[in-house]
């Protein structure tokens, strides 16, 4: 099934959002990180540990954006959405009732992930509830 505009959108928004941040952890953490009053430092072990899950977040970004014009893996492309912008809230969410307040600019990002979880939730709701196709690629030998 082709995607509608509205999951275009919402693919194109939450695509360009994972693969905008997800490269800037990777290529500038320390700028990144600067922008929520965080300052890494010079450790080598916890860069690494910043870059590796950015560029999985980057990663994710592009499925998304790929899924608008390839149909074939527009399911994983949704599957990643949501799972992308489902999860960080709940992570944030979660450290908010642990470690407590944290600054205004990561409460504004739990507010941007919260908006796109709620787009894609809203453009998605149909494909949520269709069965999901066979994706088994052996044939029964006869």
């Amino acid at each position: 099934m082709r995607p509608t505009l509205f999951e275009k959108i919402a693919l194109g928004l939450s695509g360009l959002t994972a693969l905008i941040i997800g490269a800037s952890i990777l290529f500038a953490p320390h700028a990144f990180y600067a922008g929520y009053d965080i300052t890494l430092g010079e450790d080598a072990n916890l860069l690494s540990e910043l870059r590796a899950p950015g560029a999985g977040l980057a990663g994710f970004g592009l499925l998304m954006l790929l899924g608008i014009w390839r149909h074939a893996i527009l399911p994983v492309a949704v599957a990643v959405a949501l799972t992308v912008f489902i999860a960080f809230p709940v992570g944030r969410l979660v450290g908010l009732a642990v470690d407590g307040v944290p600054s205004g600019s990561v409460i504004g990002a739990l507010a941007v992930e919260l908006i796109i979880a709620a787009l894609c939730l809203a453009a998605f709701r149909r494909r949520l509830w269709q069965s999901a196709p066979d994706l088994s690629m052996a044939q029964p030998t006869r």
